[in-house]
C-alpha cells in the first residue's frame, strides 16, 4: 500500500490540526444556530478527547491539549518515545530522568528507566495512559511508581495527547501535573522500517528494526507490532567535554583561564576521582605532614621535581616515614596539580548505558453487533540495560608502630594511621526488566448512551545484577594488627586473604587473582510490581435546551497495586561495602473511586457569546493504605466572536503517598563528608564568601573549630518509607487561556496561563539538605532536622544521617504556554510553520512553613524560556523538515550569591571568576523525505544537532551539577552531530 502526495499533504494538515486541536481548537465558522447545522452536528461521530470523559465531536475542547505525531520523531532523528516527549515545551523546562541520568544518580525506577515529569512536578505526578487506559509502572529497586517510556516503541504510536492541566477529578490521584495519552496506530497500514542514527563521534549509535501489520474485516480488526531497538553505550571517554573535569575558572583581571596546571603535562589539571592515595590521620605534635595532604606513589618517577617526599622532611620520631616513592599531594595548589585524579577507568564508565529493547504489541476488536464491541490489547516488552563503572574503596589501617601497629604496614612509621584508597573497574550492573500488560474490554451503546467497561493487568518483573565489593572482606579487618591468614570472614565464611592495601599497583587498580576473588563478586535482586485496574464509564446526553445539549459522564474504578522488591543476598545482609544496604520492600494498596462530569451549555448566539459552556467534574477516592478524599474541577469555555475563545479552569487533586514512599525498607548508603558537612573549614569558607554567616555561627555554636577538617571520608545515610507519618498531598491547578482562529486565514494562535500549587508534597531529602538546613536554621537549638544526624564524639565527623520521606510545605509551578501555527498552500509547494513556547514564571519550593521560598526559574535545569520551531515543505514526492529547539539562557549566579549576583570566588586563596551561566542554546535538525510511490518505499535522511552544539560549560565552584566540565541536565544534547536514516516499506 502506497501513500500518495495528497495523503501526505492531508497528513501534514492533520498533524497541524491535531496540535491546534488541544491548544487552539474552535469551530467558530460552524457555530451558527440553524436546525440544519444542529442536525449535522448530531450526525457527527462522537469521540472522547483527553481532558474529558464526555464523548463529543472534539472540536470545542476547553482543556489545553497538545497533540504530537510520532512521525515528528522520524523527521528530527529521535529514537525513542522519551526523546520525543522530552522535547515538548511542557517537559523541556525541567530536568527529566533519562537513561543517562540514571547511571549518574540514584533515580526512581532504577538504572535505564526513562520517565516524564510535566512542569517539573515529578513523574509520579504525571499520569500516563495507553489508548485512554491506565498503564502500570515498570523498573527495578524499591522506588518504582512511574511508567517507563522504554516500554512503548515509537513504531506502535500514532500520536500522543498531552493534557497540560491537572485532572485528578477525572483520571485519579496521579494526574496532578497533567495526563499523557499514548494513542497507537489503527487502520490497515502495514509497513517494515529500519532506522539508524550515527553520531559523527563514536558512542551512542542506535539501530531500530520494526514491522507492523494491520487488517480490518467485516466484523473486526487487528494490528500487530514487533520492534527491536539497540542503543550503543556512550562512555565518558567518548566525548572530550566529559573525560577531564577541570575547575574552569578565570582570572578576574585578564579573563585568562586560572585553573590549576598539572606540571607533568602542562595542561589544566583533571580532577575527576582521586585514585591510588593513602589518606592520613595525623596525631603528631609537630608533623611533617602538610594539613590535608594525601600520600601518593611516584608512578612516573618524577614527583620529586614538584614536591618533597615524606622521608626528606622527617626529623622527629612522630614524623611520617614511608617506603621509598611516596609523596604528599593535594594540600596546596602546586601539590594539587600533581594529584592523580584522572584514571583510564574513568573513560570507560557508562554515561548513557547500552540498551536492547524488544517489544511485541497487539490490539484487536470484534464487533459483536451494531451496538457492542469487544476489544483487547497485549503488550510484551523486555529491556536489557548494561552499565560499566569505576569506584574507590578503602580500609582503615594502623601504620607499623603507632597505636596497636600493623605488621603489614612495613616501612610506614610515625604518629599516624591511614586509609589506603584503591580504585577498581569492578563496578556496574546488568538490568533485565520483563513487562507484560493485558487489556480486555467491551464498549457500545445503550440507547443514545455510550458505555465502556475494561480490565487492565500489568506486571513489571525486573532483575538487577550488580557488581559488589564484599563488606566482610574489608570491614572485618579494619585496624587489624597483622596478617589474617587462618581466619574466615564473618558472613561468607571464606578464608581470609591478606589484601595488599599499601601496594602501589593495587591502589592503581591492578587487582587480580585470589585478591580479586576475595574482594569482588556479584549479586542479583528482583523487583515485581503488579497493577490491576477495573473501570466502567457511561456517557451521553441528559437533555437539550436553547443553549445546547447537556452532556454527562459517570464512572467507577478499582485499582490494586502491589510491590515486592527483594535485594540481593549481600545487600539484604549488609555485606556490600560502600553500597546501599536494604531490606525487602513490600506493600499493597487498593484504590476505589467514583466520578462524574457534566458539560452544561449556558449561552449560544448571544452578544459577545457565540457559545458559553461550563464543565464540572468531581471524584471521590478511597485508598486502603491511607484514606479517602474528594476532588473537583470546573472549567469555562467561552467562544466570544470572530474566532476568539477564552477558556479557564480550576481543579484540585489528592495524591496519597506511593507504595515506595510508604513502605521502602530501610536503606543505607554512603556519601562523602565534604558533600554533607557545611562545617568543614567553615571559617575560611565564610571569609571567602562561600558560606552564610548563620551557618558559620551555628557551626561555632556546635563547638567545632573554624578549621575543622571533617574527620573520616564517608558518611552512612539511612532512609526509609514513611508509613504512619506521611499525609496525602493536595494541590490546586488553575488555567486561563485565549485562542484565536480568524476566519479570514488559516493562522491560529493560543496563549494559556497555568498555575499548580502542591501542599504537603512528599519528598526525600538528601543527606546534604538535612545537615545544611539544620545549620542554616534561625532556631538552631530547636531545629528538628538537627536530630536527624549524629557526630562522632572523638573526631566530630558526621557518622550517620537518618533521612526518609516527609511532607514538605509546598511546591508551585506557574507559567505561560504560547502556540502559533500557519499552514500555507502555494502553486509551488505546501508549507507549514509552527512555533510553541513556554515561559516559566515560577518553579519554587518551600521546605517548611517558616523556611524561605526557593525559586529556581532561570537556573540550570529550569530555563525560563523553552521553544520549538518547525517548518515543513511538501512538493510532489518530496518533504523537507527543519526544526529548531530553543533552550533559554540560564544562570546560577544569584543562587551562588545567596540572592545577589556573584561570580567571584577563591581557588587556593587566589581570587578567580566563576562561570555559572549559559547563553541560549538552539539545536537544529534538518531532514528530507523522498516517496517512491510505485515501490511503496519512503526514505528519510537527515542530520540532528547540525552545528554540533556541545553542552554548556560551568565552573566546579558554585553548585552547578556537572559531568566533566559541562552542565549535566536533560535539556542539553550529549551526543553531538549525528546523521540519521529511516527506510519505510509499506505493503
Amino acid at each position: 500500500m502506497t501513500i500518495s502526495s495528497e495523503w501526505k499533504r492531508s497528513r501534514l494538515a492533520y498533524a497541524i490540526g491535531c496540535v491546534v486541536a488541544g491548544t487552539a481548537f474552535s469551530v467558530q465558522a460552524q457555530d451558527e444556530s440553524t436546525n440544519d447545522e444542529a442536525n449535522a452536528e448530531e450526525a457527527q461521530e462522537r469521540i472522547q478527547v483527553t481532558g474529558s470523559r464526555i464523548r463529543t465531536d472534539g472540536l470545542d475542547q476547553a482543556a489545553p491539549v497538545e497533540i504530537i505525531l510520532a512521525e515528528e520523531a522520524v523527521s528530527q532523528g529521535m529514537v525513542t518515545l522519551g526523546d520525543l516527549l522530552r522535547a515538548s515545551t511542557v517537559a523541556a523546562g525541567s530536568n527529566q530522568v533519562t537513561a543517562a541520568a540514571s547511571t549518574a544518580f540514584v533515580t526512581a525506577g532504577g538504572t535505564g528507566t526513562e520517565t516524564l515529569s510535566l512542569r517539573g512536578l515529578g513523574a509520579n505526578r504525571t499520569l500516563v495512559l495507553l489508548n485512554g487506559r491506565r498503564i502500570g509502572p515498570a523498573g527495578t529497586r524499591g522506588q518504582v511508581s512511574a511508567f517507563d517510556l522504554n516500554i512503548m516503541p515509537l513504531s506502535a504510536v500514532q500520536q500522543v495527547e498531552i493534557l497540560k492541566d491537572g485532572a485528578s477529578s477525572l483520571y485519579g490521584s496521579d494526574a496532578v501535573a497533567g495526563v499523557v495519552n499514548i494513542i497507537t496506530k489503527q487502520g490497515d497500514e502495514s509497513n517494515f522500517n529500519i532506522n539508524t542514527s550515527q553520531p559523527t563521534e563514536a558512542g551512542g549509535e542506535t539501530l531500530r528494526i520494526n514491522g507492523t501489520f494491520g487488517r480490518s474485516y467485516d466484523n473486526g480488526s487487528f494490528r500487530v507490532v514487533a520492534d527491536f531497538n539497540k542503543i550503543n553505550e556512550l562512555a565518558m571517554g567518548d566525548r572530550d567535554f566529559f573525560n577531564c573535569a577541570q575547575n574552569y575558572v578565570f582570572d578576574p583581571d585578564t579573563g585568562a583561564r586560572a585553573d590549576t596546571v598539572d606540571p607533568r603535562t602542562g595542561d589544566f589539571h583533571c580532577n575527576d576521582l582521586l585514585w591510588g592515595h593513602v589518606w592520613i590521620y595525623d596525631y603528631a605534635s609537630d608533623s611533617n605532614v602538610p594539613g590535608g595532604a594525601l600520600a601518593q606513589f611516584d608512578y612516573d618517577g618524577d614527583l620529586g621535581q614538584y614536591v618533597p617526599s615524606f622521608n626528606d622532611t622527617a626529623n622527629d620520631p612522630e614524623d611520617m616515614r614511608t617506603p621509598e616513592g611516596w609523596f604528599p599531594v593535594a594540600y596546596d595548589q602546586p601539590s594539587f596539580g600533581v594529584a592523580n585524579a584522572d584514571h583510564p577507568f574513568q573513560d570507560l564508565e557508562s554515561l548513557s548505558p547500552e540498551q536492547e529493547i524488544g517489544t511485541l504489541f497487539a490490539t484487536g476488536e470484534y464487533w459483536v453487533s451494531d451496538t457492542a464491541t469487544l476489544y483487547g490489547e497485549v503488550l510484551l516488552n523486555r529491556r536489557k540495560t548494561t552499565t560499566n563503572g569505576y569506584r574507590q574503596f578503602w580500609n582503615y589501617q594502623y601504620n607499623e608502630n603507632f597505636f596497636a601497629g600493623n605488621s603489614l604496614s612495613e616501612g610506614w612509621t610515625g604518629a599516624q594511621w591511614f586509609s589506603p584508597t584503591a580504585i577498581t573497574d569492578h563496578s556496574g550492573a546488568e538490568i533485565t526488566v520483563d513487562y507484560r500488560r493485558f487489556v480486555v474490554g467491551a464498549e457500545g451503546y445503550l440507547g443514545d448512551w455510550f458505555w465502556d467497561i475494561n480490565v487492565q493487568d500489568s506486571r513489571s518483573d525486573g532483575e538487577y545484577m550488580n557488581k559488589i565489593i564484599y563488606g566482610d572482606a574489608i570491614y572485618d579487618w579494619n585496624f587489624s594488627t597483622g596478617s589474617c591468614e587462618g581466619q574466615t570472614t564473618s558472613y561468607r565464611g571464606v578464608d581470609c586473604i591478606d589484601v595488599p592495601w599499601l601496594d602501589p599497583g593495587f591502589l592503581a587498580g591492578d587487582i587480580t587473582g585470589e585478591v580479586r576473588d576475595f574482594l569482588f563478586g556479584t549479586e542479583t535482586g528482583n523487583t515485581v510490581y503488579d497493577q490491576r485496574t477495573f473501570e466502567a464509564v457511561i456517557t451521553g446526553d441528559l437533555w437539550t435546551w436553547d443553549a445546547g445539549t447537556v452532556g454527562a459522564a459517570f464512572g467507577l474504578s478499582y485499582q490494586q497495586d502491589e510491590i515486592v522488591d527483594t535485594p540481593g543476598e549481600h545487600t539484604l545482609n549488609a555485606n556490600t561495602w560502600g553500597s546501599s544496604s536494604a531490606g525487602i520492600t513490600a506493600g499493597k494498596a487498593n484504590t476505589r473511586a467514583v466520578f462524574g462530569e457534566l458539560s452544561i451549555p449556558l449561552l449560544r448566539d448571544a452578544p459577545f457569546a457565540e457559545r458559553l459552556e461550563l464543565t464540572m467534574s468531581g471524584r471521590y477516592t478511597d485508598v486502603s493504605s491511607y484514606g479517602g478524599d474528594t476532588t473537583y474541577k470546573a472549567a469555562i469555555n467561552w467562544l466570544i466572536a470572530d474566532g476568539f475563545r477564552v477558556r479557564a479552569s480550576q481543579g484540585t487533586s489528592f495524591r496519597s503517598p506511593a507504595l515506595y514512599e510508604l513502605y521502602l525498607n530501610n536503606q543505607s548508603s554512603f556519601t562523602t563528608q565534604r558533600s554533607v558537612d557545611p562545617c568543614i573549614n567553615y571559617q575560611q569558607q565564610f571569609e571567602d564568601g562561600n558560606l552564610a554567616e548563620i551557618v558559620r555561627d551555628n557551626c561555632a555554636a556546635e563547638g567545632l573549630p573554624g578549621d575543622f577538617s571533617g574527620g573520616a571520608i564517608s558518611v552512612t545515610v539511612f532512609s526509609g518509607g514513611g508509613a504512619g507519618q506521611l499525609e496525602a498531598e493536595t494541590s490546586t491547578a488553575r488555567t486561563a487561556g485565549l485562542v484565536w482562529l480568524p476566519e479570514w486565514t488559516d493562522f491560529s494562535a493560543s496563549v494559556d496561563y497555568f498555575e499548580i500549587e502542591i501542599d504537603g508534597e512528599v519528598t526525600l531529602l538528601s543527606a546534604g539538605a538535612i545537615v545544611y538546613q539544620c545549620y542554616a536554621s534561625e532556631d538552631f537549638e530547636n531545629e528538628p532536622l538537627c536530630d536527624q544526624f549524629f557526630r562522632n564524639a572523638t573526631d566530630n565527623r558526621i557518622e550517620e544521617v537518618r533521612g526518609g520521606y516527609l511532607n514538605i510545605a509546598s511546591q508551585v509551578s506557574r507559567g505561560v504556554d504560547f502556540q502559533f501555527n500557519y499552514p500555507l498552500q502555494t502553486d509551488y509547494a505546501d508549507f507549514n510553520f509552527t512555533y510553541e513556547h513556554t515561559v516559566q514564571l515560577e518553579s519554587s519550593s518551600q521546605l517548611f512553613a517558616e523556611s524561605d521560598v526557593i525559586d529556581r526559574v532561570g537556573e540550570f535545569g529550569a530555563p525560563k524560556h523553552v521553544g520549538n520551531f518547525r517548518a515543513a515543505m511538501i512538493k510532489d514526492d518530496w518533504e523537507l523538515n527543519w526544526t529548531a529547539r530553543y533552550i533559554g539562557s540560564v544562570s546560577n549566579h544569584e543562587r551562588y550569591g545567596l540572592g545577589d549576583y556573584r561570580d567571584d570566588a577563591t581557588l587556593f586563596g587566589n581570587p578567580v571568576r566563576v562561570v555559572l551561566a549559559s547563553d541560549a542554546v538552539i539545536y537544529h535538525a534538518l531532514s528530507v523525505t523522498k516517496e517512491f510511490r510505485d515501490e511503496g518505499l519512503d526514505v528519510t535522511l537527515g542530520v540532528a544537532n547540525i552545528f554540533d552544539k556541545e553542552p554548556p560549560k560551568a565552573s566546579s565552584i558554585g553548585g552547578v551539577t556537572r559531568l566533566g566540565n559541562t552542565a549535566f541536565y536533560s535539556q542539553y544534547d550529549w551526543l553531538g552531530r549525528r546523521v540519521f536514516l529511516n527506510l519505510s516499506y509499506q505493503f
